[in-house]
């Protein structure tokens, strides 16, 4: 459960609605197999187990969700492709364990277009239409991210199903005036209440325009830093679109979580939702504490590590 704040504070949960899998060289691109595997083992198909890990914020006048995760639509070559591993409507099952629904969430923040993080903003009604999984929320997402995903390379754009989100934030979203596109390399998304605000920066390198929420507690990674084994500088993703810009991006997001000393959530690490970041023993940047998941759950409240 995740109780209302009655005062100028804020509560803060995890969900995981779902697990997947895809390729681990893709996952750490240039770093040799017999590196990674040691960390994130592969299967027999070489993927390597992933979780699709939600941020909710509460305060007394909002329930706000960070991403969607992949979604439960999806057709038998897709799920096996991915190997999806998720329940049937898992958001809202997940948002029921911390006594809430869906109905409830006041705002969406979309970090970026890719079909993992905004697959599930859409559900199959009894008609098997698609409808919105948040038909209360105002809707939050970047400009030029947005552009972006409409002019993708031919290299990544299987990565934005538009055919799926495009219905769902233009039609009706946007058409119900509940969309909001925001500017910028950094800013204010919203206040949470009267003290706490919710802002954002953004990285290239990954994707272009890659969102990053944050409040005084908390910053969201998303597939910038997928795990906490990419925190070491050049450990970066193979379906990065610019592998070497993500890196000075990395390094520049990274002072900024230590000066603001916050701790950050990790979207895609199967085992830690977050880590303490600082300087380690050898003179760089790493994890100082892992913060571990709650095995088998769909959600948990969870707090800063001072």
């Amino acid at each position: 459960m995740i109780s209302t704040p009655t005062d100028d504070s804020l509560a803060y949960a995890i969900l995981e609605p779902a697990f997947f899998k895809l390729d681990g060289g893709a996952m750490y691109g240039i770093i040799p197999k017999p590196m990674w595997n040691r960390v994130h083992p592969a299967d027999e198909m070489n993927r390597v187990n992933l979780a699709l890990r939600l941020w909710v914020i509460r305060s007394k006048d909002r329930l706000v969700v960070v991403d969607t995760g992949i979604g439960d639509y999806h057709d038998e070559k897709f799920e096996k492709t991915f190997d999806v591993r998720s329940s049937k409507d898992p958001l809202e099952q997940a948002l029921n364990q911390l006594g809430l629904s869906c109905d409830q969430v006041t705002d969406l923040v979309i970090s970026h277009l890719h079909f993992d993080h905004v697959g599930g903003i859409g559900k199959l009604n009894e008609s098997g239409e698609l409808v919105p999984t948040f038909p209360n929320a105002h809707c939050h997402i970047h400009k030029d991210h947005w552009h972006y995903a409409h002019h993708a390379t031919p290299r990544d754009a299987g990565s934005f199903h538009t055919h799926s989100f495009d219905p769902l934030i233009k039609d009706y979203y946007e058409a119900k005036g509940m969309l909001t596109f925001y500017e910028g390399e950094e800013g204010l998304l919203f206040m949470l209440n009267n003290k706490e605000e919710l802002r954002f920066k953004v990285s290239f390198g990954h994707t272009p325009w890659l969102m990053h929420p944050y409040t005084k507690d908390f910053l969201y990674l998303t597939d910038l830093v997928p795990t906490s084994n990419h925190v070491h500088l050049p450990w970066v993703m193979g379906y990065d679109i610019s592998p070497g810009e993500t890196t000075l991006h990395k390094e520049k997001l990274f002072d900024f979580i230590i000066h603001k000393n916050l701790d950050v959530i990790f979207e895609h690490d199967p085992i830690y939702w977050g880590s303490k970041l600082g300087e380690t023993k050898k003179g760089r940047i790493g994890n100082i504490e892992r913060h571990e998941s709650e095995a088998g759950k769909l959600s948990y409240p969870i707090t800063r590590k001072d």
